[in-house]
């Protein structure tokens, strides 16, 4: 089911794992470490996927529809592209 808080989650997560690869540098902890904290705090609110290549396999699969798809797909395309204005702004 889409609704905003799933949308939210998508952004949010996704948001902290791409500003976790540029703020560490790529250091595998912290991108890993970062991924499974967002997975477990948005896994309840939308599956935790925080990546649209999830998100299309989940599709693919018939878990979601074609709405939540392209609904979360645009929310994690814009968590990463506000990610790395944040990151380009503040660091």
């Amino acid at each position: 089911m889409l609704n905003y808080t799933s949308l939210l989650a998508e952004f949010l997560g996704t948001f902290l794992l791409v500003l976790s690869v540029f703020a560490s540098g790529g250091n595998a902890y912290v991108v890993g470490a970062t991924l499974a904290v967002g997975i477990l705090l948005t896994a309840k609110l939308s599956g935790g996927h925080l990546n649209p290549a999830v998100s299309a396999a989940m599709y693919a699969k018939g878990a979601l529809s074609l709405k939540e798809f392209l609904g979360y797909s645009a929310s994690q395309v814009a968590g990463g592209v506000a990610s790395l204005y944040a990151y380009r702004v503040f660091a």
